[in-house]
């Protein structure tokens, strides 16, 4: 008995251990600047880990000091957090599955539009009294100012590999055609009707196309590559949770069959 108490103490210690990657990624998305404006998945995944964490170390505790209720709340605790673990892991993947950038000439970097996006991610940035504060924690940051420390020419900038969210901010779409001054400062365009955003640049530096929907597109775009990082990782430790999770009820059931026996061998002496 006392083996199989000690066997689940220390499956229940690698389930803690397995906690670390799900709060390492929920922190890894609070750190990133356009998940900070947003602040939709990091908590939420933050709270599962620490979650996580306090049950295995229930089952930690209750392994290696013999009380039997405290192994039960592990198995059921457990079980649910496993559930809502994986919710997540197909939440993400649906809300995510839609949304690339398109391929304009001569450009290196994609433009997005906004409606290829999941109306889910679609409605958390479409109203103003939603998008206002994140365009203002936006604009607070130094993306759009980098790119003029990096990219003096037309031709370089054109050829650079920008992020989804500098390409739809920092700069006016492509098919508006404004010529290029420096990569936040762009003027002429040949033609304003061709979308509405050309109408919203501005080369005021706190403005841009802050106000647009490829600035909207954009986030969602990078918020999509970062969540989809996230979500790799949550599949990877669900999976091992999952083994853990079988793994300590077959150790649970051998150390009540163990004490069965040990019962009923003593009903007999």
């Amino acid at each position: 008995m006392a083996l199989s108490n000690n066997v689940i103490g220390a499956i229940n210690f690698a389930a803690m251990l397995l906690s670390i990657p799900i709060i390492g990624a929920g922190i890894w998305l609070a750190m990133e600047p356009d998940n900070s404006c947003v602040r939709i998945l990091q908590w939420p995944v933050i709270i599962l880990g620490i979650l996580v964490l306090v049950v295995a170390l229930a089952g930690f505790i209750g392994g290696f000091w013999r009380i039997p209720w405290l192994l039960i709340f592990y198995l059921i605790a457990m079980l649910i957090l496993i559930i809502l673990v994986a919710s997540l892991v197909v939440f993400i993947y649906m809300v995510t599955v839609r949304g690339s950038g398109e391929v304009e000439p001569s450009r290196a970097y994609l433009e997005y539009k906004l409606d290829d996006f999941s109306g889910w991610l679609r409605r958390r940035v479409q109203s103003p009294y939603k998008w206002d504060p994140i365009r203002s924690c936006l604009s607070s940051t130094n993306m759009c100012a980098e790119l003029n420390q990096s990219y003096r020419m037309a031709q370089d900038f054109f050829s650079a590999h920008i992020t989804p969210l500098q390409s739809g901010c920092c700069k006016p779409p492509t098919k508006c055609g404004y010529t290029f001054v420096n990569p936040t400062y762009w003027i002429s365009p040949i033609d304003n009707a061709a979308d509405m955003d050309c109408l919203n640049w501005n080369n005021d530096q706190n403005q841009l196309c802050y106000n647009c929907n490829s600035c909207k597109a954009g986030l969602l775009a990078n918020l999509k590559k970062e969540w989809r990082k996230a979500d790799i990782i949550l599949l990877i430790t669900l999976v091992a949770l999952i083994c853990v999770y079988l793994i300590g009820c077959c150790a649970f059931r051998n150390a009540k069959t163990e004490d069965i026996f040990r019962k009923y061998k003593q009903g007999y002496t």
